[in-house]
């Protein structure tokens, strides 16, 4: 146990800048990817919930998508969109896509009518109760289905360093060719820490969009 500890130390000591440059990559293709599936997940989302047809076709169609492993998603891009980063963050983006847009869904087709009614008594049209009413109350669900699809994309990002992308998978990969379990250590207790620290992050910004909906 003392002999892996010293490796352990003894990589950061050699090799912190280079640490720190996969780190970097690693946030930087799963937060490419995260903003790509918000900016696709949370207007589709909102779309397909105003019609109960939409809404089974559009979350059963990006709910497929869910089954399908992330490393087979990612070589499928490969022949379209060659090696290194834009085909994981393409990859990565999809795998992100359906919890956002499920969620966003649900949060908008759950909205309280007895609110929605008080909304248009008060004479609100119908872009300031989308924006003062709806988008509140639905918020905290969305939140939800981002931080999940966060969690999922940052572990995947490791299967990046596969085709080239960087990131945390570079350390796991050679310590698996290597044999090298401090290797191994490093890189995955890496990638916990910063899935932890997302979800942590983002389920703080949930609850505090929760608390300001029901005050």
């Amino acid at each position: 146990m003392g002999e892996l500890y010293a490796a352990m130390i003894q990589y950061f000591q050699k090799n912190g800048a280079a640490f720190l440059t996969q780190v970097l990559q690693h946030l930087r293709v799963s937060g490419i990817s995260i903003l790509a599936a918000i900016l696709i997940g949370v207007p589709v989302g909102i779309f397909c919930s105003k019609s109960l047809r939409l809404y089974h076709v559009f979350t059963s169609g990006f709910g497929l998508l869910r089954v399908i492993p992330s490393l087979a998603l990612i070589f499928v891009c490969i022949p379209f969109l060659g090696v290194g980063e834009l085909p994981a963050v393409v990859a990565l983006t999809i795998l992100a896509v359906p919890p956002i847009l499920i969620n966003t869904a649900l949060g908008f087709r759950n909205l309280p009518a007895s609110v929605l009614e008080t909304a248009v008594g008060m004479g609100m049209d119908a872009q300031h109760i989308f924006l003062r009413v709806k988008v509140p109350l639905a918020a905290p669900l969305a939140i939800t289905g981002i931080r999940t699809a966060t969690v999922e994309v940052i572990a995947s990002a490791t299967l990046a360093a596969y085709i080239g992308a960087g990131g945390l998978g570079q350390i796991i990969f050679t310590g698996l060719g290597l044999y090298r379990m401090d290797l191994l250590l490093i890189g995955g207790i890496s990638v916990a820490i910063l899935s932890l620290s997302a979800d942590l992050v983002l389920s703080i910004v949930e609850m505090q969009v929760a608390r300001r909906v029901r005050a």
